[in-house]
C-alpha cells in the first residue's frame, strides 16, 4: 500500500528560480471527490497520463494510488472532471539536499505558489529555503481537490 508523506508550504519569492530545473506545465481534473477519496487524473508533456486515487485525511501522510494511462484516455476523462481544470508549471527544485517540487499556477488559480516536499518519515527533519513561507499541510484549501472546487481567484475575490 502506498503511502505519501509529503509537506507543503507557500513560495514567499521567487529566488528558487535560480536552482529550477526545467519546467513541466501539468493539468488536471477531479472526477469524483466523495467521503475519505478523491480520484484525479493528470496530463504531462511527452503524453503521459496519470489516474489516481488518494485519502483524504488532512495531515502529512495519505494514502495514494497512481496508475499510468493512456493520453487520449485522460483526455476524455478531462471532459468528465467535477469542478475547474488545474493548470499549473512544475518546477524540481534541489535545495539543501531535498527535492522540492514548485507549482506555479495558473488559469482560476493563478497567483498561488506552492512548494511540496516528499518525506519517508512523518517527523523527518529538513531545512527550510529562504522562500518557503507559511506551512500548508492541514489547511485543506491548498488541497488541488479544493482547489477544483473554489479556485485561488475566488479567494481574492472575497467568495
Amino acid at each position: 500500500m502506498a503511502i505519501e508523506i509529503e509537506r507543503k508550504f507557500l513560495v514567499t519569492n521567487d529566488s528558487w528560480l535560480k536552482k529550477a530545473a526545467p519546467a513541466a506545465r501539468l493539468q488536471q481534473a477531479y472526477l469524483c471527490k466523495t467521503g475519505p477519496l478523491s480520484i484525479r487524473v493528470r496530463t504531462s508533456p511527452g503524453g503521459q497520463a496519470f489516474l489516481t486515487i488518494k485519502t483524504a485525511e488532512a495531515g502529512r501522510e495519505r494514502f495514494e494510488f497512481e496508475y499510468t494511462i493512456p493520453a487520449a484516455d485522460a483526455a476524455h476523462l478531462l471532459q468528465h472532471r467535477t469542478g475547474s481544470l488545474i493548470e499549473k508549471t512544475r518546477h524540481i527544485v534541489l535545495d539543501g539536499g531535498n527535492r522540492w517540487e514548485v507549482d506555479v499556477f495558473s488559469g482560476e488559480n493563478e497567483g498561488l505558489v506552492i512548494a511540496e516536499l516528499e518525506l519517508t518519515a512523518a517527523d523527518q527533519a529538513f531545512g527550510r529555503p529562504s522562500w518557503l513561507g507559511a506551512e500548508v499541510t492541514s489547511d485543506a484549501r491548498y488541497y488541488n481537490a479544493n482547489l477544483a472546487k473554489h479556485p485561488f481567484a475566488t479567494w481574492r475575490a472575497g467568495n
